[in-house]
């Protein structure tokens, strides 16, 4: 019972997935006929030579054969092979341009579809399985498209023409057992392979894992060894793929018996129809050259579907890799615009938190609450211990998550109500943790706006104070990062980044510990940069240090997730309460370090 739910699952799964790349079949639909039509006329030609191979044994065998060759049948079968080949290329030819434009189009829809996706999601997801199941996904598209195309159609529609031919020209007995040995052969791949499945299944989840397993490991290399855990990272790797290699040791050993079952089926099939034919042939109620075709005609039929439990397997193995392709463009964003969303229009940049509450799925309230505003052009800082909801603040306002209740406005519109697309614009960040592209310093920092001029990249580089370093490289501007910036020093990426978010100029900042990587002078001379620039924009300030935003018009202090406490640096100091416990705590842990 349970075998058949699974059967049915896999039916089930198999036509969605059928369905879900028609689409992109349609779109090069004249090319599919044309590729259909020359497999017609290929297997028509390749049918017609056992025929012209029947008619030239039958005349060699008359008594006049040592004075007349049969040269018209002879160039007859000579053309027909010609012809099979001819057409067979002509529809691989074609129909190229179907499979690698099929693999593009879901490629590239996947890889538009990820980025559409929330950040939840890809903090859940690691990189590595998903890269590998692009990767099968769409390979799997050209791989199935083949088949289907140069062994499935092809051999059906030659299996319908062989027992046509055996129906229509001899004893209905040869077409029956043939068409018997068929659906049999079939029945058994079928029920067989199916069973097989989940050591496919099992194998496809264990080498993901493996492969997450060492991406992560190899993206922290510089983690692996600060804490000497190469042999815990090597064991990790090597328990998954043992238990890959005992699952696909159970794979292959399971399609070696269905090999043999699948060949003694044909073996049983062919011996029987020659056996009566060889006797039709004694009995002079078949000549020799009935015997040669049928003979031709049974190799033709069953030497195609000798591979189909092969095909069949990479059916399913294709049909698995695609629906885990497809699951990847089922997936709906938690985070998404509204039906008849509007561009968000800026005027003042003016912005507001009005009784903001938010808490991350399956967890309790980060934020309760939360009402402030930020007035055009005014910097105001968010201070707290770590986990009380500072960076979350910035996240709402970014819209990587949705508010719980309450709003975010900017310049009195719901940001919710307004396009993502439209609310990231208007808004530049330098996150505590800056991720870089494994490109040059100059495509980090022009990443920012696009079709940025030189003067532009490097102006910005001379604001976050950067230039001097970047002069002083070999290289220069075109010097490589590295993969994550790992070239770098913490407080280089962070002025990259700032650097970068300076070219976008969005009129709302974030800063989330934008300085924390900086040593002294850095820190104090990018200070200086973002507050001149902090007059023109409207700034979020997420900081740690209390010395870099005591500055700021307003310091909001956050404490479980509700303002404890608001107010300009000096007025805060006055109240002697939270604040100005911890600046002293500051202060004093300064004075200790020097």
């Amino acid at each position: 019972m349970i075998e058949q739910t699974k059967a049915s699952d896999f039916k089930t799964k198999d036509i969605k997935v059928l369905k879900k790349l028609m689409p992109y079949l349609l779109k090069m639909r004249a090319r599919v006929f044309f590729a259909s039509l020359f497999l017609i006329l290929a297997k028509l030609a390749n049918v017609g030579v056992p025929i012209a191979l029947k008619e030239i044994v039958d005349a060699l065998e008359q008594s006049n054969v040592l004075l007349v060759l049969p040269l018209g049948l002879l160039f007859a079968y000579g053309v027909l092979k010609l012809l099979s080949s001819l057409f067979n290329e002509l529809r691989d030819a074609i129909f190229a341009r179907v499979r690698y434009h099929g693999m593009h189009l879901i490629a590239l829809n996947v890889f538009k579809h990820l980025h559409t996706l929330d950040l939840s999601f890809h903090l859940d997801r690691r990189i590595g399985g998903i890269t590998r199941d692009i990767d099968r996904g769409t390979q799997s598209v050209s791989t199935l498209l083949s088949i289907f195309v140069f062994n499935i159609i092809p051999t059906l529609f030659e299996i319908c023409l062989v027992i046509g031919i055996l129906w229509v020209n001899y004893d209905v007995f040869f077409a029956s057992v043939s068409l018997a040995t068929v659906v049999f052969y079939v029945a058994l791949t079928l029920a067989i392979t199916t069973w097989r499945m989940k050591y496919r299944y099992e194998m496809n989840d264990m080498q993901s894992k493996a492969n997450s397993n060492a991406v992560d490991s190899l993206i922290n290399y510089e983690t692996v060894k600060y804490f000497n855990r190469e042999k815990f990272e090597v064991a990790r790797y090597d328990k998954t793929m043992s238990n890959w290699e005992n699952v696909a040791t159970k794979s292959f050993t399971s399609m070696t018996a269905l090999n043999f079952v699948q060949a003694s089926v044909i073996a049983a099939g062919v011996t029987w129809i020659l056996i009566m034919a060889a006797r039709g042939v004694v009995d002079n109620t078949l000549s020799l050259g009935d015997m040669i075709m049928i003979q031709a005609l049974l190799l033709q039929l069953f030497m195609p579907l000798g591979s189909l439990g092969i095909i069949y397997r990479q059916i399913k193995h294709n049909f698995i890799d695609m629906n885990n392709l497809f699951n990847l463009l089922d997936k709906v964003p938690k985070v998404g615009n509204q039906v008849n969303a509007s561009a968000l229009k800026i005027n003042h940049a003016k912005v507001e938190f009005k009784r903001v509450s938010f808490a991350y799925p399956g967890k309790s309230a980060v934020l309760k609450d939360i009402s402030f505003s930020i007035k055009p052009g005014e910097k105001v800082a968010i201070v707290g211990a770590s986990g009380s909801g500072k960076s979350t603040l910035a996240k709402l306002l970014f819209r990587f998550y949705d508010v719980t209740s309450g709003q975010i406005l900017i310049d009195n519109q719901d940001i919710k109500t307004c396009t993502q697309d439209s609310v990231q614009k208007a808004i530049g960040v330098v996150p505590q943790d800056t991720v870089m592209f494994n490109e040059t310093i100059y495509y980090n920092i022009a990443y920012g706006k696009e079709g940025a001029s030189e003067d532009e990249v490097k102006k910005a580089a001379k604001l976050a104070f950067i230039n001097t370093f970047i002069e002083r490289l070999p290289e220069g501007y075109e010097a490589l990062v590295g993969e994550r910036g790992l070239k770098l020093s913490g407080g280089e990426k962070q002025r990259l980044a700032i650097a970068r978010v300076l070219l976008k100029n969005p009129p709302i900042l974030i800063f989330d510990e934008a300085t924390s990587a900086l040593d002294s002078y850095s820190e104090k001379k990018v200070q200086q940069a973002l507050n001149d620039l902090a007059q023109a924009h409207t700034t979020l300030v997420i900081a740690h240090r209390l010395s870099t935003v005591v500055d700021a018009d307003k310091i909001i202090l956050l404490k479980d997730g509700i303002i404890h406490e608001s107010g300009t640096h000096q007025a805060l100091l006055a109240k002697n309460g939270e604040y100005a416990q911890l600046w002293q705590m500051q202060i004093n842990e300064k004075d200790n370090e020097v």
